[in-house]
């Protein structure tokens, strides 16, 4: 136990010293991967107003044809995957459907030193079509190849209902 607590820590710690973040209103860090296609904090932010203008084609667009998409929820340890362009929009439609109103706020973004690897903090808010009401901390994992997402993988807080 002791071993795995500390290889947590150790993983925090190479995370926390290999990303950069853009925390100050104005300042746009850029970071390139290795095929010189710039994915920036300003990227992350159009990904997330796609998102929660709920435009498929435009979220579409930063995708690359063999991406995956992790749900938080889901029947295997890691929720429910969706593979490729078509599984990916597919999943999102649907997402967009149970919760109409879902809306991404209060985001902060980090890009990995190499750019390959990003990680979005946000609040997601809406009501389900069964009228609950959400209210959830949550994190994408993003990876991204040639300037596109090959993978997002999306986790929310477990929220217990008072």
């Amino acid at each position: 136990m002791k071993q795995l607590f500390t290889g947590i820590l150790s993983g925090i710690f190479i995370i926390s010293f290999s990303c950069k973040s853009n925390t100050s209103a104005g300042s746009s860090p850029t970071q390139t991967n290795s095929q010189q296609m710039t994915i920036t904090v300003d990227t992350l932010k159009k990904v997330l107003d796609a998102f929660n203008r709920h435009d498929l084609d435009a979220i579409m667009e930063y995708f690359s044809d063999d991406c995956t998409l992790d749900f938080p929820r889901g029947p295997e340890p890691y929720g429910q995957r969706f593979s490729g362009k078509a599984e990916v929009r597919e999943g999102l439609s649907g997402r967009f459907k149970g919760i109409p109103d879902v809306h991404y706020g209060e985001d902060l973004h980090w890009i990995s030193a190499d750019g390959t690897r990003a990680v979005s903090e946000w609040t997601l808010t809406g009501t389900t079509t069964a009228g609950v009401k959400l209210k959830v901390r949550g994190c994408d994992h993003w990876e991204f190849r040639d300037g596109k997402v090959t993978r997002k993988d999306s986790y929310w807080k477990i929220v217990e209902q008072k």
